[in-house]
């Protein structure tokens, strides 16, 4: 079975409103080693410049960050170095030399299962048809459904439509399907496959819907927590830990991740690495992972930049920052989402008379209860290039599927429908070829010249610009109001603060 390698080295050379609120936006090897010493050197590729003495060569990945590798290698930030000149926050192109200190003794296997393309929803899912593929198999996937609020609703399309919302592969998550209950080819064996087609087994979590969203909730952990570097060991059911090999790629983390919050460690390690484990179910129903993400590897290019973005509102109005860096879509998410409420003088819920704004120039290509998303490279596909994704916004008055926005066209009214909200706001998260963009992180959040930061607790944070420090906070006050810098003194409206 084809694998993707990494380059490992060991190298002996030494070196010197104004009521708002927070939202939830809705074949493998036969004697792989789970835990061993970071692997010995190979060839090194060509390079003018020695590794310093006690330090390693790391290639970068897609999505590396110079705080996340330090973090993923047990280091402080002055421990990672390069040959060349480097930011210390942005995000770092795939394919750069790194020099990083020696400081990890035993880990996992260095072996990535999956690229990060077939994890996420990715351009690699452009031509994926779910209900097709589970009619070919005729497994129990292909007739089950399951009651809805909207009625009696097919497996296929709840799969469907969380894996679209939550922006995962389908294909990841009908293999992981597979592994643990065989719903894909067959029918299942006991009540607990009946029940529990993801694995996880407690009695008010069972069912497609339920376990679809258990199962995206362990891949967002996973794959995020190890972007950001705050992920860097695995816990199993019998309490066994691993620390994970830094070479490690976020999409074969999540997988890692998902799997050990189900499985002893022994048990673990067949899932992983056994001649039945996951990359051997995956191969089975759609071939080779690699091969299947094709061009789309890495899924951040060299040279990526946010593209210039407004603050997601007129110019000439005070909007109030309702929440910082919090959930994309849903409960668990990766913090990619900063909320903003228009000037109210109303508490709760209602449609405000304002608009929200195109932060960028884009295609309208998807819209839904409270939710409009905008491709902003206009090729009509979600899971192409940077991509908006607005939240609760009101069903009447606004932009449908298919039209097409300049930058500052009104998108809808603020209200509080879709996901859960409890006051009016637009809730805004981006999107790169199918990833959740962390708002804090190698690819900063740039509204309007105002770049969010994280905050200590949930929807804290701030939106600085120069000297000017905006508070995020949940029910709005005076720290909280900000303006686009292209605003005119004369007309910009103030509104009164609400005791």
């Amino acid at each position: 079975m084809k694998k993707r390698s990494v380059y490992i080295f060991v190298i002996l050379t030494l070196i010197g409103p104004l009521v708002f609120s927070a939202c939830n936006a809705g074949t493998a090897a036969e004697t792989t080693p789970t835990a061993t010493a970071l692997p010995t050197a190979e060839t090194p590729r060509e390079t003018t410049v020695p590794v310093p003495n006690g330090f390693i060569r790391y290639i970068s990945q897609s999505g590396d960050t110079i705080p996340a590798v330090a973090a993923h290698f047990g280091v402080s930030r002055p421990f990672v170095q390069s040959p060349q000149e480097i930011s210390e926050s942005e995000i770092i192109d795939p394919g750069t030399e790194l020099w990083v200190r020696d400081a990890l003794n035993e880990t996992s296997s260095a072996e990535q299962l999956f690229p990060d393309g077939e994890v996420v929803y990715s351009p690699s899912a452009i031509d994926f048809d779910l209900q097709e593929f589970a009619d070919s198999q005729g497994g129990y996937l292909s007739t089950y459904a399951e009651l809805m609020t909207r009625g009696t609703t097919p497996a296929t399309e709840i799969l469907q439509q969380l894996a679209l919302e939550h922006s995962y592969h389908p294909r990841i998550l009908l293999a992981l399907m597979e592994l643990e209950s065989g719903w894909v080819t067959r029918q299942p064996n006991s009540d607990e496959e009946d029940h529990y087609p993801f694995g996880y087994i407690k009695s008010d979590r069972g069912g497609i819907y339920q376990q679809t969203g258990w199962a995206i909730r362990r891949l967002h952990y996973g794959y995020y927590e190890w972007r950001a570097g705050r992920l860097k060991e695995l816990t199993f059911m019998d309490g066994e830990t691993l620390r994970l090999s830094p070479y490690l790629n976020a999409g074969s983390v999540a997988v890692m991740y998902f799997l050990a919050q189900i499985h002893s460690y022994p048990e673990w390690e067949q899932r992983v690495y056994g001649e039945d484990g996951i990359t051997a179910v995956y191969e089975g129903l759609f071939g080779d992972p690699w091969q299947n993400v094709g061009e789309w590897d890495p899924l951040f290019p060299a040279g990526i930049l946010q593209p210039e973005m407004n603050l997601p509102f007129p110019p000439n109005q005070r909007w109030a920052h309702t929440c910082g860096p919090h959930t994309a879509w849903g409960r668990e998410g990766p913090p990619a989402a900063l909320d903003f409420a228009p000037p109210s003088g109303n508490a709760g819920c209602d449609n405000s008379r304002r608009y929200a704004t195109a932060a960028a120039a884009g295609l309208v290509v998807r819209d839904g209860k409270g939710v409009i998303v905008i491709d902003l490279d206009k090729d009509g596909y979600e899971q192409t290039g940077w991509v908006l994704v607005y939240m609760h916004i009101a069903n009447t008055g606004r932009v449908e599927a298919g039209d097409y926005l300049n930058v500052d066209d009104n998108v809808g009214h603020p209200s509080c429908e879709g996901g859960s909200s409890s006051g009016t706001h637009v809730h805004i998260a981006r999107k790169y070829n199918g990833e959740w963009v962390l708002a804090e992180g190698g690819l900063p959040f740039v509204l309007s010249g105002y770049q969010a930061y994280n905050g200590d607790d949930f929807c804290g944070g701030t939106l600085v610009l120069d000297d000017d420090v905006v508070h995020a906070f949940p029910w709005g006050n005076a720290l909280t109001l900000i303006a686009r810098q292209d605003s005119d003194p004369d007309y910009l409206y103030t509104p009164t603060p609400k005791k």
